[in-house]
């Protein structure tokens, strides 16, 4: 195991953080943040979670890397995966600033605890909850992304969408991406498959199962407005409805082929309680 604790004698007079930002120079910003916010630097013995306290020359820094406070509830952990369950509001993975909160930066600073590596094999949007899957091993990856619709057999989804949706359904369209990285229905692009089917409704929503045949940016959140059944809480497709103030989108279960343990692992995340109590008044 590598080493999980660092201890420095301050050279001079510096707000913490920009002493852990010269100090900590092979981690990114968002990771010394990280470090702070979750109580694993102490000065002088002492426990200090803020961005401006002043420490000065001969202080003890101590950066306690074991310790990692971030709230990750693991579905299932073997040697060659890692799956967990991502709250909403949370980016899968940095887009264009590394600095940015995402739940790959959570995983990696858990299995940086073993001097163990992560690769992402697929995303949720920002506003999704659920599973995400990732990889400990880079072959591992390759296998499972180059055959990611054979070997993820599984992926479902729940939702809460607006209106009376009938009973089941299959969407199918073409999307296609513009400048603005909003995603469409189009003639031509990316054939998407949408399969669903309502569990529940009442007179203002619908609760629905939702498979996918197809794995596409926005897939479901496209072909539910298409439909005329947007998702509550849904900005970006022009969903009004939000009673509670998140995308009520929730990736429930994926079963995938491990191609190392030659069997099918079955994942599941329990559905929010916000979605099951709007059909319980």
């Amino acid at each position: 195991m590598k080493q999980i604790k660092l201890s420095y004698k301050v050279d001079d007079n510096y707000l913490l953080l920009d002493y852990l930002y010269k100090t900590l120079i092979n981690k990114s910003k968002n990771n010394v943040k990280s470090l702070l916010k979750n109580g694993n630097v102490l000065v002088n013995g002492k426990v200090i979670t803020k961005h401006d306290y002043n420490i000065k020359i001969n202080d003890t820094v101590d950066i306690d890397l074991l310790k990692v406070n971030h709230n990750i509830k693991i579905l299932y952990e073997d040697k060659y995966f890692i799956a967990v369950d991502k709250p909403s509001g949370l980016l899968s993975i940095a887009l264009d600033n590394d600095d940015e909160d995402n739940m790959y930066h959570y995983v990696r600073d858990y299995l940086n605890r073993n001097n163990e590596k992560v690769f992402i094999l697929h995303r949720l949007d920002k506003e999704t909850s659920g599973i995400i899957l990732f990889s400990k091993n880079i072959k591992v990856r390759d296998i499972m992304q180059d055959n990611w619709d054979k070997y993820a057999s599984v992926r479902r989804y729940i939702a809460v969408v607006e209106g009376t949706i009938d009973e089941q359904g299959t969407v199918k369209s073409y999307l296609k991406e513009n400048a603005q990285h909003h995603v469409y229905s189009s003639n031509e692009g990316k054939l998407a498959i949408t399969k669903y089917k309502r569990l529940k409704c009442n007179n203002k929503y619908s609760l629905v199962e939702i498979d996918l045949e197809t794995g596409r940016k926005n897939q479901i959140r496209v072909h539910m407005s298409d439909i005329n059944h947007k998702i509550i809480g849904d900005k970006k497709y022009n969903s009004n409805i939000d009673p509670i103030n998140r995308l009520a989108l929730h990736a429930n279960e994926l079963e995938f082929y491990h191609p190392v343990l030659n069997k099918k692992i079955k994942l599941i995340s329990e559905v929010p309680s916000s979605f099951i109590k709007l059909f319980n008044v």
